[in-house]
């Protein structure tokens, strides 16, 4: 059991009901358009086929991500990267709050754009040197696996920097960083489960 973050098909997003996040697409929908934007669409924005679906475990210790966050970002960046509930592929300047919730976002809703996420995410990597050569991307839980199973201290040996430190904190960068690169690549949304 646990927490993971996970990419939403196509039909999943549109779809009404508990298997899916309907309610959340039109919210987000009208707000879009009251903002004078498009309604989003994840199927017009995949640019090729994903090997699979995104799903990450979320947990390790935040404790050292936390403190390495407040050191390289202000608290409205650390909210941007943090705080959300649905992270989308779409260019928005800020996060939107909708009154709709999910399984894990109680009665709101808050999506951010996965471009600052991204952005983010590299500075909090390039901060530590995560040799993101070195970290798996794309198959499912392959990041999860990756640190908690010994092939990170493997690779700290091999690339050895401040990202070997706290292999929990590097957990989080690279967390967040393969989550937006995904989300931008295969033009999905990303939520937790």
């Amino acid at each position: 059991m646990g927490i993971y973050l996970v990419s939403v098909a196509a039909q999943d997003w549109s779809h009404l009901g508990e298997d899916g996040y309907g309610d959340v697409a039109a919210a987000l929908d009208t707000e879009l358009e009251r903002r004078g934007l498009p309604p989003y669409e994840p199927q017009e924005a995949v640019r090729e086929a994903p090997p699979g679906w995104f799903e990450e475990k979320v947990s390790p210790s935040m404790d050292g991500f936390l403190a390495l966050c407040t050191t390289h970002l202000t608290d409205t960046e650390l909210s941007t990267l943090l705080d959300w509930s649905v992270l989308v592929p779409l260019a928005l300047e800020e996060e939107i709050v909708l009154p709709v919730g999910t399984a894990y976002s109680g009665d709101e809703t808050t999506v951010a754009g996965a471009a600052r996420v991204l952005a983010l995410a590299e500075r909090l990597a390039a901060a530590i040197g995560l040799p993101l050569d070195a970290i798996p991307a794309g198959e499912n839980l392959a990041l999860s696996l990756w640190f908690l199973e010994g092939e990170a201290e493997r690779a700290a040996q091999v690339w050895p920097g401040p990202w070997a430190e706290d292999l929990d904190a590097a957990f989080y960068v690279a967390f967040y960083l393969r989550a937006a690169q995904y989300c931008l690549r295969y033009g999905c949304p990303m939520t937790y489960s």
